[in-house]
């Protein structure tokens, strides 16, 4: 499970140091992919393979899932971590994310995912108000 919040900033290349505690879950591969509210999704391979075959039984007569299919699989890129941990960040996705320098990585359970660190700085903030008012159960029987 990936857990914290990390702020590592993208190089020159374009590759981004993934964060130490993730590294030995990531190191047979990842393919990173477009993320809802413009940030990345970063699987590791496994994990995405298992995704996949669910996506694979959404019925091709749903509007709805051919076009989540085309725009999430569209983006993914597979990577391999370099010796150092480093990913590289196709440019398609460096620009869905609005990523330049300053990067938030956060763990997000069975996924990590990569934000420009003022975007999650903001969309944090604007959260945080209905994270604190939650009534109701979001989990049932969880909380």
């Amino acid at each position: 499970m990936f857990l914290g919040t990390h702020f590592p900033r993208l190089d020159d290349k374009g590759r981004l140091i993934l964060p130490a505690k993730f590294r030995e879950q990531l190191e047979r591969g990842v393919v990173v992919t477009r993320g809802q509210e413009h940030c990345l999704y970063v699987f590791p391979i496994e994990e995405f393979e298992r995704l996949a075959d669910q996506l694979r039984q959404a019925p091709v007569t749903s509007k709805q899932a051919r076009d989540y299919l085309r725009v999430f699989l569209s983006g993914a890129s597979d990577e391999v971590p370099d010796k150092q941990g480093r990913v590289t960040i196709p440019p398609v996705l460096r620009t869905y994310a609005g990523l330049d320098r300053d990067c938030a990585v956060i763990g997000a359970g069975q996924r990590v995912e990569i934000w420009d660190a003022r975007a999650w700085e903001a969309y944090l903030a604007e959260q945080e108000q209905s994270f604190a008012d939650q009534a109701e159960e979001v989990v049932p029987g969880i909380f």
